[in-house]
């Protein structure tokens, strides 16, 4: 039972992977939808239906929406009747047969080692074994040919079961008898995995729509296709937290704002046809916000959004000659005289779970954290609208815990259910629960979750080179709308190829901070996809579109899928 004297705690999961379908939706480029569909969108939903005190906030991005029942779709299909599956991973674990030229061959070798070596190859035995002897092939690439099938079945079979989630691998019958098994896998062996895999997929969607329905889980969305509405509405508003940076040649994205409400509104509509129901609440892209941004969303209909601490903190000290009250994190604020609330991230807490306690035991990990909860809550007692908003990543996380977060997570619930004086709940219910307004900002200093600027995706030459692009391709596809002789099919389909390419993920990457296979694979499909809208335009595509244009060559932490506040 709620009890006002408690600390409200929000756990806010933000389940996220970028468009990974190539132009007119044609063959997954990568295969990481489904994998973290497998492995941590199906493992964090039997969490919080185990759980029996388990409250969470769960936002989704369109696009893995789309994607997710995609692949189920597509999984159908060839379990009915033998239907190509348009990913090349998925499709060789698949078979019945195997490539047979050895470029093919030795690119899924190469992406069969795609995973967390500690905590996904090295406990497996023969797992590891595998991923050693492919380490001939890196050596000596013109010998792959001595590899055999019987060699390339075990390792596609062992790269899935390494990337099963926990609660399947317990489970599952099927998951365990292959395990089991341990090697010499045939063709029956590889469809029985396959349908594990469908089942795993195409169950997603309608699990955490239970959990919505019956109150244990809040769903939330982010716009259509993750772009960052701050700099679709004006690039210089990355002047607000860096005030030096070198911004790309073009002034601004033409047409940014109508861009910024369609990707609004198709969000909604994404999320409603796979729901059954409108969301109360957006996690901007990338937690990316400004003052314009949020007026934005209370115009389409959001109750609250959410974001990160330091831009909070920069908005504060803006607004307050430099001075910051106590506590100032924990509540939420409306933007001026408007209806709709802004929740911000609790950073220290969101990446101790994001980055620190991977490495320690769960029960160590959860002590820890109960009491900075216990801090915040002697601190702040007394005032109506504390809460604490724990928001992360939702997948990326737990292949660096041991046996995916499994202790940690079934712990970090129970503890804080059973805790008297914490309360989970989601963002919605600490609204529903207010009996006087939050404390209003007039205006907000833009920045995202990460380091509380947009340096992620403007500033860098490579990420200005991109935006530079997009724009010229936008003027391109503004002067061929404007004339009307486009028939409405035509326009639908341009209007989410541009979606495609307006996505923040491309930005993300560019950089020679990142690494260079990564930056290659999301460098070259923004290529595709802006030849693409070139195509579909009917207009030759720039010849600067043929041609590499972003090579990373850093080695990040964590492999660059997560950033941590420090």
């Amino acid at each position: 039972m709620s009890d006002n004297s408690q600390l409200k705690v929000v756990l806010c999961w933000h389940m996220h992977q970028p468009d990974y379908r190539g132009p007119e939706q044609s063959d997954f480029q990568l295969p990481w939808v489904y994998l973290h569909a497998i492995k941590d969108y199906a493992d964090m939903a039997s969490h919080l239906e185990n759980s029996p005190g388990a409250r969470a906030v769960v936002n989704f991005a369109p696009v893995l929406l789309e994607q997710l029942e995609d692949y189920a779709l597509q999984i159908g299909k060839w379990l009915k009747n033998g239907s190509l599956i348009r990913d090349p991973l998925l499709a060789a674990l698949a078979g019945p047969g195997l490539p047979l030229d050895q470029e093919t061959r030795r690119d899924l070798i190469s992406d069969c080692q795609r995973a967390n070596e500690k905590h996904l190859i090295n406990r497996f035995d023969n797992f590891q074994r595998l991923v050693e002897m492919a380490g001939w092939i890196e050596s000596s690439p013109g010998d792959s040919m001595y590899f055999s099938d019987q060699y390339l079945a075990d390792l596609l079979v062992w790269y899935h079961l390494a990337w099963m989630g926990e609660c399947a691998r317990v489970n599952d019958i099927r998951i365990g008898s292959l395990e089991k098994k341990g090697k010499g896998f045939n063709t029956e062996d590889r469809r029985r995995l396959v349908e594990a895999i469908g089942d795993l997929v195409s169950g997603i969607i309608g699990r955490y729509r239970i959990l919505a329905e019956s109150g244990r889980v809040e769903l939330s969305v982010t716009p259509y296709a993750h772009p960052i509405v701050p700099l679709l509405l004006d690039f210089g508003s990355a002047r607000d937290a860096m005030p030096e940076v070198n911004l790309p040649e073009a002034d601004i994205y033409p047409g940014g704002e109508p861009r910024a409400r369609w990707h609004i509104r198709k969000g909604n509509e994404v999320f409603e046809r796979h729901f059954g129901f409108r969301p109360k609440g957006c996690w901007p892209s990338e937690g990316a916000v400004n003052s314009e941004t949020l007026r934005l969303m209370e115009e389409e209909g959001f109750r609250w959004a959410a974001s990160g601490q330091q831009v909070l903190h920069n908005s504060l000290k803006a607004a307050n000659d430099q001075t910051v009250e106590d506590n100032w994190v924990h509540k939420p604020y409306r933007m001026g005289e408007g209806r709709l609330n802004c929740f911000f991230r609790d950073d220290g807490l969101s990446d101790l779970i994001g980055f620190t306690y991977g490495d320690w035991h769960a029960d160590h990990a959860l002590a820890n954290f109960i009491q900075h909860l216990e801090t915040i809550s002697a601190a702040t007692d007394g005032d109506e609208h504390r809460v604490v908003s724990v928001i992360m990543d939702g997948e990326n996380a737990w292949e660096y815990y041991p046996r995916n977060g499994c202790y940690f997570l079934e712990a970090l619930y129970q503890r804080i259910a059973e805790h008297p004086g914490l309360e989970l709940t989601t963002f919605s219910d600490v609204l529903n629960r207010q009996t006087s307004v939050a404390d209003s900002l007039q205006e907000l200093v833009a920045g995202s979750w990460v380091y509380g600027t947009f340096s992620t995706w403007i500033g860098n030459r490579d990420k200005n080179r991109a935006w530079d692009m997009l724009v010229e391709a936008k003027r391109a596809y503004d002067t061929k709308m404007a004339e009307g002789a486009l028939d409405a099919q035509t326009q639908e389909a341009l209007k989410l190829q541009l979606a495609r390419c307006e996505g923040s993920d491309w930005f993300w990457w560019f950089g020679d901070y990142n690494p260079g296979d990564t930056v290659s694979d999301f460098e070259r499909l923004f290529r595709l996809h802006l030849t693409k809208l070139y195509e579909l335009l009917g207009i030759e595509p720039p010849v600067y579109l043929s041609k590499v244009f972003a090579i990373g060559s850093g080695d990040p932490s964590l492999g660059g899928v997560m950033r941590q506040n420090v």
